[in-house]
């Protein structure tokens, strides 16, 4: 294989986000539950014999920034390839939303480059240079819907019931930094068992477990997410909508024309999406 073309990469939400602590290096102790959703960006990736690698297509921020470009990097310099790529991503997930789109793009870059290159390295190695990246893009590589812990990058995947979501993104962009250095932050959150969420998917529920505690901080910050909340409560119980990652964007869990009717009429400058859970990644068996 030499190049492919329109290679998915997904969005994830959060089921929940518990902040447990802080840790000695600065990062914050975790649990979540990652689900996947097909609201994907495509990766395009050819191989190059001369070792150059170009990015082009839709990039956010300085090229040189870019976690696909820096992925990669990356695979070229753990295994000494000879070989280059010219890397198109083609985005659709917007940045800033909690949503992954840039950690998915850069795991779908390492699994296509892993096999185009024939560079041979299994799953988990793979994920141990995906966690240099940030803490999400593990996930995305090990391909499979899971509970997460550390910073995110310790997961044991789980078997989530099928679901539909209501997603909306009012175009805030939300530093995750930021939220994390709230001083209002609450880190002291109770520890859920892995054995308690796993009952919880395997009796047919959404596990939308718990809490995200950056939620009440992010929505301090920037009062249009508690807005877009409100909207989808208006479709959903209160407990089945809340926010992903650190932001901006929400979700409810909901059915499909519930799901639809809510993303129907928003107001201007924002944006919807019906979207579907995944049991896995769609490049899962490369």
């Amino acid at each position: 294989m030499e190049r492919a073309f329109a290679l998915p990469a997904p969005a994830k939400l959060n089921l929940f986000l518990h902040v447990l602590g802080r840790r000695g290096d600065g990062y914050h102790e975790l649990q979540t539950a990652f689900a996947l959703i097909d609201f994907v960006d495509y990766v395009d990736i050819e191989r190059r014999d001369d070792g150059a690698l170009h990015r082009t297509g839709d990039v956010i921020g300085p090229a040189e920034q870019d976690l696909a470009l820096r992925a990669a990097r990356l695979l070229q310099q753990a295994t000494g390839t000879r070989y280059g790529a010219g890397i198109r991503v083609s985005k659709r997930i917007p940045a800033g939303a909690g949503l992954g789109g840039g950690s998915s793009d850069a795991a779908t870059t390492l699994i296509a480059l892993n096999r185009i290159w024939d560079t041979g390295l299994d799953r988990d190695r793979l994920a141990e240079l995906a966690l240099s990246l940030g803490a999400d893009v593990p996930f995305f590589v090990q391909g499979s819907n899971a509970f997460g812990e550390g910073r995110g990058e310790r997961l044991q995947p789980v078997a989530l019931p099928p679901a539909d979501y209501a997603l909306i993104w009012t175009q805030v962009h939300v530093s995750t930094k930021e939220i994390f250095g709230d001083p209002s932050l609450t880190r002291d959150t109770k520890a859920t068992k892995m054995s308690d969420f796993s009952a919880r998917a395997a009796s047919g529920l959404v596990p939308l477990a718990g809490t995200n505690d950056l939620e009440a901080v992010a929505v301090r910050r920037h009062p249009v997410i508690g807005q877009a909340l409100d909207h989808l409560r208006r479709f959903v119980a209160v407990e089945a909508a809340r926010m992903t990652g650190s932001g901006s964007a929400v979700f409810a869990v909901t059915d499909e024309r519930t799901a639809a009717a809510a993303v129907a009429e928003l107001p201007d400058g924002w944006q919807g999406w019906a979207v579907k859970g995944l049991q896995e990644h769609p490049l899962r068996a490369w």
